[in-house]
């Protein structure tokens, strides 16, 4: 695993046993709205590698993030004791937006709030 610097506080080295089983490629195959048909399916970004697409050149970290876009909206505290098998790589764009598609869908699946009010005016 040389060339993957973990995370502060990857005591468990849970964040590099989901990198190589990734392969240090993030593994979103279109949760994020893109079908990444350009390349294969999957997202080309690699941790450590390079942006090049926007042109901005920034530096790619990928995070160990729940692999299921609807777990994506887990509580942090239970998003972090899901086990190796439920974890997959993400480049941060691919993570934003398929947590943005999540939350959209939470939305639209949700029934309307009814008022809650003690009294009715």
């Amino acid at each position: 695993m040389t060339g993957r610097t973990p995370p502060l506080g990857d005591t468990t080295g849970l964040w590099q046993q989901v990198m190589a089983a990734a392969s240090g490629r993030c593994q979103c195959r279109g949760a994020c709205g893109k079908n990444h048909d350009k390349d294969g399916g999957r997202c080309p970004h690699t941790h450590g590698g390079y942006r090049t697409r926007h042109g901005n050149g920034a530096r790619i970290h990928l995070i160990a993030a729940p692999s299921r876009a609807a777990d994506l909206l887990l509580p942090q505290h239970r998003a972090a004791a899901l086990p190796k098998r439920d974890l997959a790589a993400w480049c941060p764009d691919c993570h934003t937006a398929a947590l943005a598609a999540a939350r959209k869908a939470q939305q639209t699946a949700e029934p309307p709030v009814e008022s809650g009010a003690l009294f009715e005016i």
